[in-house]
């Protein structure tokens, strides 16, 4: 019932608002190579520590980890420090409201949707967070838990983000207005911005930074979950555009991949996603499926599907998949030889080979909802949103190394950089405080 209402509201509230997207530009497809994560490719700054940083995304808070060995809590501060402010916008905004209390009775599942994504600047000041209930993307400095800049993302809903490999860009989905915005990290001030397919949801940059990929995912907070009803769904492809002029060079629709693999039972809409080191191969999960894809980039065929087991506890009615993900969770070891798979709706993770596909020992893990590689890149570390938790798991052994308590819903888990002896700010009452960067 709850996806239903989300869907009403939204489609109410869309067509109160409706406006158009600008055209995407045709080119020859990019030359690719892998973007590795931060903390994995680069000499740590002088004065800065790296840590991982926890979205809790009900709490709207982040909290500061050690970035690998014990994974000590470090700290950890509010990415709502300006929320009476950011409601009283809401709540006088009869549209806003309405997709505010969708995205609580649709993705949020009944709870505010606060922190989605986060990353920290170069220099380890401030944190830069996406908050989809509030729709926007905000900058937190983290000595003194205030916001710096705040960009307000076009339509009502902000989600995942990227960083460029030089720190200074930070790219959000806008879900609601088939957007993604470019923004400058220090400033907030937007360099870009391109049209997708349906729901802009995952961004990866490549080839040095020179190419941005997002994956679209389509309609998600409906019922019409059955094969039959794919077509409700939406336009759900993959955009590559060029990060200097932000005009897109190549599209890819896994529909016809799919098929021609054989596997017309899958869904195209492509949910986490991961490059292996030179850039050659994209492995990616895709909404109801419990497993993910491999395609080659040169070739554009999908070459292998692992299907991974199923929890016998966990229902096969879609309609009971949380945003319609079986499995939400993929990460990579540096060398490229294993990856790690975030089991969501079947309570478990797992270490896969990746030359055999052959999986480990099923780790029990309460709805996992994201993967990622410590800082040394010896372990996978998932965020375990129904025990607000995260686990490390070793790509060595596929078993749990450690577990630290965090905050409620822990989605997101990214590498970043702290000053050196760092200690959380000082919990503040909400303000209005930070600056608009505009749009």
């Amino acid at each position: 019932m709850s996806r239903k209402m989300f869907a009403l509201t939204a489609l109410t509230a869309a067509l109160l608002a409706a406006a158009p997207l600008p055209a995407a530009a045709a080119a020859p497809p990019p030359g690719l190579q892998e973007v590795m994560p931060p903390g994995l490719q680069e000499v740590m700054p002088p004065g800065l520590q790296e840590v991982m940083f926890v979205g809790n995304n009900w709490a709207g808070t982040v909290d500061v980890i050690r970035s690998s060995g014990d994974y000590a809590r470090l700290g950890g501060f509010s990415v709502v420090p300006d929320l009476d402010a950011r409601l009283w916008e809401i709540y006088l905004n009869p549209i806003k409201l309405a997709y505010f209390l969708g995205i609580r009775s649709g993705p949020g599942e009944g709870h505010d949707q606060l922190v989605d994504d986060m990353y920290t600047t170069p220099d380890g000041t401030a944190v830069v967070a996406s908050r989809p209930s509030l729709a926007d993307v905000i900058s937190i400095d983290l000595r003194t838990g205030q916001p710096r800049w705040r960009f307000a993302v076009s339509g009502y809903r902000a989600d995942h983000m990227a960083v460029s490999p030089d720190g200074t860009q930070v790219a959000v989905s806008a879900s609601t207005s088939n957007t993604v915005h470019v923004l400058d990290i220090a400033t907030g001030r937007q360099l870009g911005s391109f049209a997708t397919g349906d729901k802009p949801h995952e961004n990866v940059y490549t080839d040095g930074g020179r190419y941005l990929w997002n994956m679209s995912i389509g309609e998600v907070n409906t019922d019409l979950d059955g094969p039959g009803w794919d077509w409700t769904k939406g336009d759900r492809h993959i955009t590559v555009v060029d990060t200097t002029t932000f005009r897109t060079v190549r599209t890819i629709d896994m529909r016809a991949r799919l098929d021609a693999f054989g596997r017309k039972d899958l869904s195209n809409a492509i949910r986490p996603a991961v490059f292996t080191p030179d850039g050659s191969k994209l492995y990616f999960q895709v909404s109801f499926f419990n497993g993910f894809v491999e395609y080659d980039v040169a070739t554009d065929k999908v070459t292998r599907v692992k299907t991974l087991p199923k929890n016998p506890a966990t229902s096969d009615d879609r309609t009971t998949f949380v945003n319609d993900s079986r499995h939400h969770g993929l990460a990579m070891s540096p060398d490229g030889g294993k990856l790690c798979v975030a089991g969501t709706m079947d309570d478990y993770a797992t270490v896969v080979d990746r030359a055999t596909l052959q999986e480990g020992p099923q780790v029990p893990a309460d709805k996992p909802y994201w993967a990622t590689v410590s800082g040394d890149g010896r372990d996978c570390v998932i965020s375990e949103s129904g025990a607000d938790q995260v686990s490390a798991i070793s790509f060595a052994t596929g078993r749990r190394v450690a577990t630290v308590a965090v905050g409620d819903h822990p989605q997101r888990v990214r590498i970043g950089h702290v000053a050196t002896g760092w200690t959380a700010p000082v919990p503040a009452s909400p303000t209005g405080a930070g600056r608009s960067a505009g749009r």
